[in-house]
């Protein structure tokens, strides 16, 4: 077993960070900070866990604590990815904390930062003096679409690792691979979900997520007026609530039936008060996974959506070959022939801004509501 085997297609990136690892690393390969940026759905914590494995295993082919790594309960690995829309300074807090610890079996050890996009400026600032005085066997590795969505201050302390986007086809053949479904099938999620390797799978394997996505696009596509944009927008923010329940629900009955087990209780019994802080922390703690998750689902409908304005773009321009949404391409063809390039790129920029809207708490359904009569109406508000 190699600390390397879940990784996919990113050949210049494992290389690097493989001669990093080595026991026997040159001189200037190795650091005390990484940033692995990438594309959503690119592999960025894929790799991260794979650096982690082959820098805590005593030796490349130690099976068990590369299997250790990978499940995230090695004692030298600690690893971070909010559930919240943000990452908050108390769990910078603890990250540092734990950062000055020597490595109790491995080699070193590993503190693994998935989402750091999501840090605000002052959480940032309570990572830098970690980063800046690191432990001799200590490494970060942060994760992030970009290096742009980090500080400055940050970014100089790092070394940037960037990760390849996979052609469709080669995502294709990885659902394939991963699920057995059929290719047209795996190569039309590959697509719909732009290469997004975990968004495809799922698309792959879920007819609902098909059909939800289905839905919002076909909604877009007949909106006309402002009273079209209104209603359009309720049945997004809907369809995107329903896709965000059916990520999180089960996790949710899971966690308080096993806290209710914890605490030796009978189904239906009442909760005594000595437990209801602890299970209104629980439910504190889903809501405002909930919240991100519905945020996240909001993202995804306007990735969708960026791709609908896309393909207009590529059919008025003759393009049709590269098209995101080939099974629409009439419909697609008809509103771009009434609309021309100008108001599909309107359309874009409006996304844009709408992304920039819900980054600052905006709500969803205004939001989109505010972006579907920019779409409607072909100006902006």
């Amino acid at each position: 077993m190699s600390a390397w085997d879940a990784v996919w297609g990113q050949d210049e990136a494992v290389a690097t960070l493989r001669a990093a690892a080595a026991p026997d690393a040159a001189p200037g390969t190795m650091t005390h900070a990484w940033l692995i940026t990438g594309p959503a759905g690119s592999g960025r914590s894929t790799l991260a866990s794979a650096f982690a494995a082959a820098l805590i295993a005593p030796h490349p082919d130690d099976a068990d604590t590369i299997a250790q790594v990978h499940a995230r309960t090695h004692p030298d690995l600690t690893a971070l990815r909010t559930d919240r829309v943000i990452i908050s300074i108390a769990e910078a807090r603890e990250l540092v904390r734990g950062a000055y610890y020597a490595p109790s079996l491995g080699r070193y050890r590993v503190i693994i930062v998935e989402d750091a996009d999501r840090m605000s400026e002052r959480t940032s600032n309570v990572l830098l003096k970690a980063l800046e005085e690191p432990p001799e066997r200590t490494v970060w590795v942060l994760c992030a679409p970009s290096d742009a969505d980090l500080l400055p201050t940050i970014r100089s302390r790092v070394r940037v690792v960037r990760l390849n986007e996979p052609e469709v086809q080669d995502v294709a053949r990885l659902i394939t691979q991963r699920t057995g479904v059929d290719p047209a099938l795996a190569e039309q999620s590959a697509r719909h979900a732009q290469r997004h390797i975990g968004m495809a799978q799922r698309l792959a394997t879920d007819a609902d997520s098909r059909a939800r996505r289905d839905a919002t696009v076909r909604a877009v596509l007949e909106v006309r007026s402002v009273s079209d944009a209104v209603e359009a927008a309720g049945r997004i923010v809907a369809i995107a609530t329903d896709d965000a329940k059916a990520l999180t629900a089960d996790r949710d009955v899971r966690e308080r039936e096993q806290m209710r087990h914890s605490m030796g209780l009978a189904e239906g019994a009442a909760i005594p008060p000595a437990f209801r802080a602890q299970l209104n922390a629980l439910e504190d703690d889903q809501k405002r996974r909930a919240t991100r998750s519905l945020r996240d689902g909001i993202d995804r409908v306007l990735t969708d959506l960026q791709s609908v304005f896309r393909d207009m773009l590529m059919v008025h321009y003759g393009r049709t070959e590269t098209l995101i949404n080939a099974e629409l391409h009439a419909e697609i063809a008809a509103v771009a022939t009434s609309w021309g390039p100008e108001r599909a790129l309107l359309a874009l920029d409006a996304i844009s801004a709408t992304r920039r809207s819900l980054q600052l708490n905006a709500a969803p359904l205004l939001a989109v509501e505010s972006l579907l009569v920019t779409v409607a109406s072909g100006r902006t508000p």
